[in-house]
């Protein structure tokens, strides 16, 4: 997975409101991940930037937020997710703010899973001469690039996960009921 962004944050807990400082790495994905120190073997959470993303928010924005001790107002970062919930971080300085700031706002828009790119020939379109000119790749001119883009086919949904959970359970129960029939062999 290509790396955006990595370093140091302070992140403030959900429940207690303390301040801990982890290593965060923003991937091309949109995964914001945190983990304990630099050395990324255990992780403490993941934020689906993409996916779960609302807003972004630094400096005077966080409002009802305090800082940690030593830090100033301008260094805080607020992530709002769709779910309502609230990330609230802590950069090192204001400019280490805004550059994160940029990097969620750029990964939050970039689009899906690149899977292929191809070149434009000579003729302008890279298709085939019967093939429909409905085609993507007759808009650009000879030897542009173009980049197709399609949804992550490994993300799960709530409800296909629930469905999957419950194929799982009928499963196990039905397999269950065997061992309880008495052998007649």
């Amino acid at each position: 997975m290509a790396l955006v962004k990595s370093g140091w944050l302070w992140r403030q807990s959900s429940i207690l409101r303390r301040w801990k400082r982890n290593w965060f790495v923003l991937y091309l994905d949109g995964s914001l991940v945190y983990y304990h120190d630099e050395t990324q073997r255990d992780m403490d959470g993941r934020i689906h930037i993409k996916y779960s993303c609302r807003d972004v928010r630094i400096g005077r924005e966080c409002r009802d937020v305090q800082p940690p001790e030593g830090k100033n107002r301008d260094c805080l970062l607020t992530i709002v997710l769709r779910d309502g919930s609230k990330t609230t971080l802590c950069a090192e300085s204001e400019d280490d703010a805004v550059a994160w700031k940029m990097a969620v706002l750029e990964a939050k828009s970039t689009p899906g899973m690149l899977n292929s790119a191809r070149k434009v020939g000579r003729g302008g379109c890279s298709h085939p001469p019967r093939s429909p000119p409905t085609s993507p790749f007759c808009l650009a001119a000879p030897g542009v690039t173009h980049v197709i883009v399609r949804e992550d086919p490994y993300r799960v949904s709530g409800d296909q996960m629930a469905l999957g959970l419950l194929a799982g359970a009928a499963t196990g129960a039905a397999l269950g009921s065997f061992m309880w029939m008495p052998c007649w062999f």
